[in-house]
């Protein structure tokens, strides 16, 4: 990935379990700290649109055409809303990732899934799908998978994206704007 490489971070909102929709926000960012635009789109609180919905979102921007990389805070959008990232790098055609700070608890994860859905084998089998990979930075350890683009190279372009703290500035600035559409300005942990 190119030193000024267009990367694309995706969070969405808090919310509640009772709200329909939660609003999901884009944060188009030249690494490593350039902010290009701002996206918005909504997806249902523990629905199976968020694939659909991010693909036609990055599909339909201006800013598409020199993606280099989507990256995703988690695995899920409004709760256990799932992404694909398989089927969002065959429709977008830019390598995909998701990233968290903490390593996934998998089998906490499928005890809440069985519990809350009649298709949670399908939302579980596309979480364990890829391989989770830890990615070393400066301040302590990302945990990703990833499509179209190996670990080394999303490690470099984490890295590049990083200026301050663990999570690389597309996520960071995604959360913080995500944050202050609900709650009328950040807080917490970014």
């Amino acid at each position: 990935m190119k030193p000024q490489s267009r990367i694309l971070g995706v969070d969405d909102a808090p919310f509640r379990f009772s709200d329909d929709l939660v609003p999901v926000v884009g944060i188009i960012v030249r690494a490593p700290n350039y902010v290009e635009g701002v996206m918005t789109t909504r997806v249902h609180v523990d629905g199976d649109d968020a694939t659909d919905v991010l693909a036609d979102a990055i599909g339909r921007s201006r800013y598409r055409a020199g993606l280099a990389l989507v990256l995703l805070d988690g695995a899920a959008l409004g709760g256990f809303n799932v992404v694909d990232i398989d089927a969002l790098h065959r429709t977008v055609k830019v390598p995909v990732a998701t990233v968290t700070r903490d390593k996934p608890d998998l089998a906490a994860i499928e005890k809440a899934l069985r519990a809350r859905f009649s298709d949670w084998e399908s939302r579980l089998e596309v979480l364990r799908r890829n391989a989770l990979v830890e990615i070393e930075t400066a301040h302590k350890p990302l945990f990703a998978t990833a499509v179209g683009i190996s670990a080394h190279e999303l490690g470099d372009a984490l890295r590049r994206a990083t200026i301050r703290g663990a999570l690389p500035e597309p996520l960071r600035i995604a959360h913080v704007v995500a944050t202050a559409i609900v709650r009328g300005e950040s807080k917490g942990k970014a």
